[in-house]
């Protein structure tokens, strides 16, 4: 008998099909050095993967529902691979590639890509891990145990993790009606994201000097987080594309939320996520009272408790039938929430892969049915590196919005 997979973990599982392949990517940029050798990056996995479990494991199929089992022997000639590209488009097509390529079941649901080297001496490694093995914080955690030297920054945390103690049930139902309508009742205008979707994928990525973030949110007169700021880029960059269309509809994002209890590990308790929607008020011209509106939407749904409460609520309808469907189909509807917005804090110190200092680290998520565009965030000790993933079909020149997102964000450091 295998390990069952949590109720959250066989849903995300479940969401797989031709055009969602599930899995989640992290993105680490190499600074210029001596070229890294494959034979030893795979050693070098293959000694640490012991120290994240769930790494040797593939999911199989039970009479109860699926369910983790201990794989064998890993092949890491086929997990830990090499492919070429000479300069930052063919990098970002290799990763646009490897996001639309599903991992195979039979194996251990991770891959770890070196690509490059770029012709300024710059080399990458994609990792890949299916959200069913890891959420944001778990990927972290992966990271850190068999990728990343040193591997023993403090611990992280994840998006606007709600940093007070878990209230009562009692009290989370009592305020579920007020959580409601902050979550579920002001839906947005018809999603431009609202699309049928490929299993094709195109990324694009920024970067934010993360000791600025913090400045411009610690700035504001009302505290705004480096989350907050985060959001009010994705705003300004979606307004400044969609006013380039020449129409600004209202769109909420949704923004998931770590659950995991502090000292809890990660890697063995699945996805703990829960989410808030919060409105991007595109309509606000001004980026730093944009920037203002957000945090105060923020603000509520923490002192709320919004994520924890709907955690609750989802829980309790899953035993439902039709009507706990009907609901979580309400809540996953484009007009409730027009995007995912994610956001992890990576290593809080300087690492590196083989001797090589890692300079940027990125992350990308899958888009999905309805919600052609996901944005993905991640931070290293310098800066929050953000990534835009999407059907190219759906959304074209996702460039251009990681452009709109830098302007964005030179308005508010201004």
């Amino acid at each position: 008998m295998g390990e069952p997979l949590s109720a959250a973990d066989a849903r995300i599982l479940a969401l797989e099909s031709d055009v969602v392949r599930g899995h989640a990517l992290k993105l680490l940029v190499l600074e210029p050095g001596e070229a890294l050798d494959l034979e030893t990056v795979r050693t070098n996995v293959a000694a640490r993967l012991p120290a994240f479990p769930r790494g040797r494991h593939v999911v199989v199929d039970e009479d109860d529902g699926p369910a983790w089992i201990d794989g064998g022997e890993v092949d890491f000639a086929h997990h830990v691979r090499q492919r070429p590209a000479a300069d930052p488009a063919a990098l970002r097509a290799t990763v646009g590639q490897l996001m639309s390529e599903p991992l195979d079941r039979a194996r251990p649901l991770w891959t770890i890509d070196l690509i490059g080297p770029l012709a300024d001496g710059r080399e990458a490694l994609a990792i890949r891990l299916h959200h069913a093995v890891a959420d944001g914080l778990t990927a972290v955690r992966f990271l850190e145990s068999v990728v990343l030297e040193p591997h023993d920054a403090p611990a992280h945390e994840v998006g606007i993790r709600d940093p007070d103690a878990r209230p009562s049930r009692w009290s989370e139902w009592e305020r579920m009606p007020l959580t409601l309508a902050r979550e579920l009742g002001h839906p947005g205008s018809h999603s431009p994201f609202d699309r049928p979707i490929t299993a094709h994928r195109a990324l694009a990525f920024v970067d934010v000097p993360l000791a600025e973030a913090r400045a411009v949110g610690a700035a504001r007169a009302e505290h705004a987080t480096v989350n907050d700021v985060l959001l009010a880029v994705i705003a300004g960059a979606l307004r400044r594309r969609l006013l380039h269309h020449g129409h600004v509809p209202r769109l909420n994002a949704q923004v998931p939320v770590s659950l995991h209890e502090r000292g809890e590990d990660a890697a063995a308790s699945g996805n703990r996520d829960s989410f808030v929607d919060v409105g991007l008020h595109l309509h606000e011209g001004d980026d730093a009272r944009r920037l203002d509106l957000i945090s105060a939407d923020t603000r509520a749904r923490k002192r709320g408790h919004d994520a924890r409460a709907l955690d609750e609520l989802f829980h309790a309808l899953a035993a439902a039938g039709p009507v706990g469907a009907a609901l979580r189909g309400l809540a996953d509807d484009p007009r409730e929430f027009a995007l995912a917005v994610s956001n992890v804090p990576g290593p809080r110190v300087a690492v590196s892969v083989g001797g090589r200092r890692v300079a940027h680290v990125y992350t990308s998520s899958e888009p999905g049915p309805r919600h052609a565009l996901r944005v993905a965030a991640i931070s290293n000790d310098r800066w929050l590196g953000i990534g835009f993933c999407v059907d190219p079909e759906a959304v074209p020149d996702v460039e251009l919005l990681a452009d709109a997102a830098h302007d964005a964000w030179e308005a508010l450091r201004a």
